[in-house]
């Protein structure tokens, strides 16, 4: 992936992978990571540097430890040089394997940090390259709100007023769980996936007309929130239009475009009477069922084609 203009600090990485600084930890608050991509320099400690993205973070895993313990300490020392002098971000070694005497020299003279972690290779650049991807993906905001509804990430777009908030706290007394009110970052973290949550300065604040700010978490306990949540669905609220033909059948799937990114759609008319949160409930187990391969309207239809059949 390409490089990305967010950016996550390497002290954020260094706590939350609880890893060992060994060398340069002045340089750890200072460097900025800008790119989702990993890179184990196997090529690179065999002088192969052809197309080498010095962005990303290095991971030196069992395979180069073993290859560079074969060397004696000149040519090492020549082959970490040759690397470190590409001023890449940081190195990680994996495994709690040792350093090298030589890698250390190599990472002081061009003050790249040197970490240190107990995971093995491809455990930890996994991990690291979702970690990276959540961080620096393409992002946006949008007004709205966005609840977890029987493990379905819904976002309940609609003009200002027209019930959204309201949905959502009904929806937590019956058990479900806020993610974000009003003001929905939405980050892109694959090619297939949008992950919301909220601005850390309101989080698990929603505001009702007529009472004013309320603090779920407060109120309604821990387990009535949650800090981030995939998107799986889109469900539009508009005030009812009489003039306006709604869809009956759901024979027809809807998409609402964010980041790229198809996301299924519902449009939802608003009327007084209407039980918002039920109806928003539905629709949640309904996608799911559909994820699953059962399509309601599909089957309904079918019968009907079958009974015509049958008639004739």
């Amino acid at each position: 992936m390409e490089t990305s203009e967010f950016s996550v600090s390497l002290k954020k990485i260094v706590d939350d992978f609880k890893l060992e600084v060994l060398t340069n930890p002045d340089r750890v608050e200072e460097i900025q990571i800008n790119n989702t991509d990993v890179n184990r320099p196997g090529l690179q400690i065999c002088g192969f540097f052809d197309y080498f993205e010095k962005t990303r973070i290095q991971v030196f895993g069992k395979v180069e430890h073993t290859y560079m313990e074969g060397l004696d300490s000149e040519e090492r020392m020549k082959r970490f040089d040759a690397l470190f002098s590409k001023e890449f971000p940081v190195m990680i070694i994996s495994r709690n394997q040792e350093m090298f005497d030589e890698m250390k020299i190599a990472s002081e003279k061009y003050k790249v940090p040197v970490l240190r972690t107990s995971d093995n290779t491809s455990h930890f650049s996994s991990r690291m390259v979702s970690f990276l991807n959540v961080q620096l993906g393409e992002r946006i905001t949008r007004h709205g709100v966005l609840v977890e509804v029987y493990g379905e990430g819904v976002l309940i777009l609609g003009e200002s007023g027209v019930g959204k908030s309201e949905a959502a706290i009904e929806l937590v007394k019956r058990g479900h769980r806020l993610v974000a009110d009003d003001a929905v970052e939405i980050k892109k973290v694959s090619a297939i996936s949008l992950v919301g949550t909220a601005p850390e300065i309101i989080r698990h604040f929603i505001e009702l007309r007529g009472i004013g700010i309320v603090d779920v978490k407060k109120i309604f306990g821990m387990g009535a929130v949650k800090d981030t949540e995939k998107i799986d669905m889109v469900i539009n609220l508009e005030q009812w239009d009489e003039h306006k033909k709604y869809d009956r059948l759901g024979l027809q799937n809807e998409y609402t475009e964010i980041l790229g990114i198809e996301v299924p759609a519902l449009t939802i008319p608003v009327r007084p009477g209407r039980n918002l949160a039920v109806i928003i409930e539905v629709a949640a187990m309904n996608n799911r069922q559909k994820k699953m391969g059962y399509n309601a309207a599909e089957e309904l239809n079918q019968r009907l084609m079958d009974g015509m059949a049958k008639n004739k």
